[in-house]
This record gives structure tokens, C-alpha cells and sequence, in this order.
């Protein structure tokens, strides 16, 4: 799945990265806790979550994330958005809650990062 069908299907804003919405992305991971994003998602995945701060942009490029997409309407600080232009990671905005939005996706068929807990992905 693209960055633009993601952005479709979440009824979505391009915060930065326009230029990246033909990357093609398979899983995706939802939190907001970064702690859980470091421990458990995936090298290439999107994360969906509410946090809105330039740790979330680091977290990416700690695990080469994709994109970020930002659910509830909320948008990243300032600071964040130019990281995101530095890191050249793809921000997008939903209004969408972090419920719906991975219902969304998973029923288009992405799946997450991981499935349980302590098994092989």
C-alpha cells in the first residue's frame, strides 16, 4: 500500500513529505507510548499515534520508520515538523481516532509490525 492510498483511506493532510506519498509501506504500528514503538515495532513500518512531539521524529529515525501519522485531529509541534523536513519523514493528519484509523488500514489489507507478543513476526 502507498503513502497516498494511506492518505485516502484516514482522510488525511500532508503535514511534510508531498514528495514521498508513492512510497510503499506494509505494516504499521499504533502507540503512544515510544517506549512501546522502540520495543516492538518494525524497520519500515507507520506509526500511527496522538503524541505530537519531536520525539516521535526521533523514534522514527531510530527505526526507519516510514511515516507518522498523527490521529484525534492532533498536529506535531513546530519543532517536529522541521525535524521531520530535516529526517525527510513523512507526517501526516487524520481526525480520525487511533481506533478507527487502524481499523482503516487493517481492513485494506496492512497488517502490524508484530501480531503477539513474543512471536516471530
Amino acid at each position: 500500500m502507498t503513502l497516498a492510498e494511506i492518505k485516502n483511506l484516514l482522510d488525511a493532510d500532508v503535514i511534510v513529505g508531498e514528495d514521498l506519498l508513492g512510497m510503499e509501506v506494509e505494516a504499521g504500528f499504533a502507540a503512544d507510548l515510544m517506549s512501546d514503538v522502540l520495543a516492538f515495532a518494525k524497520e519500515g513500518s507507520i506509526l500511527l499515534t496522538g503524541l505530537t512531539n519531536p520525539l516521535v521524529i526521533r523514534t522514527a529515525e531510530t527505526l526507519d520508520l516510514r511515516a507518522i501519522i498523527f490521529v484525534r485531529g492532533k498536529r506535531p509541534s513546530s519543532d517536529a515538523v522541521k525535524l521531520a523536513r530535516e529526517k525527510n519523514i513523512a507526517l501526516l493528519g487524520t481526525r480520525y481516532i487511533l481506533f478507527e484509523s487502524c481499523g482503516r488500514l487493517f481492513t485494506a489489507g496492512m497488517r502490524g509490525s508484530i501480531q503477539k507478543v513474543g512471536e516471530a513476526s
